[in-house]
């Protein structure tokens, strides 16, 4: 389908995305880290099929949202499960704060409730929409691996069984 050619580029970005942070935390291999990817791929893909709409970017846009946030996200989940990372483990290596917006044209995260919200890809929009300055983003370009040093609290209790 035509909407599925189109949120190629965004897919990928996100899941690129997820992927790099996986690699920087270490300890996968490059193997599980591409079957991660394509899994998270797909994942999206199915996700997403029947909601995303080019012509209105933003409709949509809450169900498409990447969410860490205490609760793991379940497609994050599922495509880690596949490579036999548990969700305590994934909570280990991603942000305890994460929020990832893949909507058409434009692919976005924050890191922590109160970060900055960095673009990862921007298409021009059909119809010519005037898009942000660039500068306004520049100083996101680390900050993912910033976003690793606060304390990822209270998710040890999670891993007690009594």
């Amino acid at each position: 389908s035509p909407a599925g050619v189109g949120m190629r580029t965004e897919i990928s970005t996100a899941a690129a995305f997820v992927t790099r942070l996986l690699r920087a935390a270490g300890g996968i291999g490059e193997e599980q880290l591409r079957c991660f990817r394509e899994c998270l791929q797909e994942a999206l893909r199915e996700h997403y099929k029947h909601h995303w709409f080019p012509l209105l970017p933003s409709e949509g846009s809450g169900y498409r949202c990447i969410r860490i946030n205490h609760k793991m996200d379940p497609l994050i989940g599922k495509a880690a499960g596949m490579i036999g990372l548990s969700h305590e483990r994934l909570f280990q290596l991603l942000p305890s704060e994460l929020t990832l917006w893949v909507d058409p044209f434009e692919v976005s995260y924050r890191i922590g409730e109160d970060g900055s919200i960095c673009v990862l890809y921007e298409s021009p929009q059909p119809g010519g929409k005037v898009t942000k300055p660039l500068e306004s983003r520049t100083s996101c370009k680390e900050e993912w691996r910033i976003g690793r040093s606060s304390p990822s609290k209270n998710y040890n209790m999670m891993t007690v069984s009594n």
